[in-house]
């Protein structure tokens, strides 16, 4: 579901660079409607031909990835599923023929005998982002402004705006009602406390916590948006649950070679947008087992990034005792203020985000 294509991996997807894309040069985080943040990724010019974040739904990357290795001569066949264990000593692969898998394939890790953990904890940082819900909306009427990606903190709830704009349509509307609107992704962490979300959230559903954890621009209250706006159309929608984990070695031999790579090799949350990316640079460097182990590094870093922005977002306002107004977030958005007016911390944000740590 990951959406960000970041800098490093915007080169990889060239073909999919031009004026009628949605380009995100930076990332807004507010508080309560509030900016307290602003990761810039112009300081990415001098190690990125192109310092921004192209903002692709995962089916178009997928579809781009895939007719460009049918234009190099890759049959590629999906989807498939192990159901049975496998002889792998009878495998046979001919120079030059891969098999390919980027599932989260319980199957697949016990064929190859490798253990699948959180490398910190079984426990999530908070109960508050163990289960999300995301969509993907158009509105009546369209919300006005510029429009960009943006995170909001609202208490403990997180909430994410993608906009897609109109250049992706025919890709997200593929097996529903077309639309010329502009589309937009929305995706919420929704608290345990709140019980769980229904399966395939309807438009219901996704309007009242648009209302009541997104930013005032997409709200159909008029006491909170001066140019209310209502979801028009529900193109896709979903509810997942979050968690992390990673194998214990993503290369083994059983007959045939098999390397663990994308959702098999490792998971994380989706803060930071960073599966998609460790997925398509692990891809890149299969041929090479020796890049193996760096490899797993890099995802241990992704998991730690991903758990970090989890911590963060996760303090709550509630004041620290009962004498003092300070909360740990109300520390937190302080900080984000004061930092994010450096350079080097704005070069440290985009540095991590780019997937280039």
């Amino acid at each position: 579901m990951d959406e960000l294509c970041p800098s490093r991996n915007s080169l990889l997807l060239g073909e999919l660079y031009s004026d009628d894309l949605v380009i995100a040069k930076s990332i807004r985080i507010a508080s309560w409607g509030s900016q307290i943040f602003e990761a810039k990724f112009d300081p990415l010019k001098k190690y990125s031909a192109l310092p921004l974040s192209l903002i692709i739904p995962q089916n178009v990357t997928e579809l781009v990835l895939e007719q460009k290795l049918q234009s190099l001569g890759v049959r590629v066949q999906r989807p498939y599923r192990v159901s049975s264990e496998l002889d792998m000593s009878s495998v046979q692969t001919a120079p030059g023929h891969w098999c390919g898998m980027c599932d989260n394939n319980l199957q697949i890790r016990t064929i190859a005998g490798t253990g699948f953990s959180d490398p910190e904890s079984s426990n999530l940082v908070s109960n508050a982002f163990s289960q999300m819900v995301a969509a993907d909306v158009t509105f009546e009427p369209e919300p006005t402004g510029p429009l960009t990606l943006e995170g909001h903190l609202n208490g403990t709830i997180f909430f994410m705006f993608i906009p897609f704009g109109s250049c992706f349509n025919a890709e997200l509307t593929r097996d529903g009602k077309p639309t010329t609107k502009s589309v937009v992704r929305v995706s919420c962490a929704i608290p345990v406390k709140y019980g769980e979300p229904p399966h395939s959230p309807p438009k219901e559903y996704i309007q009242d916590m648009i209302d009541k954890h997104g930013p005032a621009c997409i709200s159909s209250d008029p006491s909170l948006n001066r140019a209310p706006v209502k979801i028009d159309q529900l193109v896709w929608t979903t509810r997942f649950r979050t968690h992390s984990a990673i194998a214990d070695r993503t290369f083994t031999r059983l007959g045939a070679a098999i390397f663990l790579v994308g959702d098999t090799a490792h998971v994380h949350s989706p803060a930071g947008g960073q599966g998609m990316n460790l997925a398509i640079r692990g891809a890149i460097f299969i041929a090479d087992a020796e890049i193996a182990e760096a490899r797993y590094a890099r995802a241990l870093e992704t998991i730690g990034f991903t758990k970090k922005l989890l911590k963060l977002a996760s303090l709550g306002y509630d004041p620290y005792a009962w004498w003092t107004p300070i909360s740990w977030a109300s520390i937190r958005d302080l900080a984000l203020r004061v930092l994010g007016r450096f350079n080097f911390v704005q070069l440290k944000v985009a540095w991590g985000m780019s997937g280039q740590r």
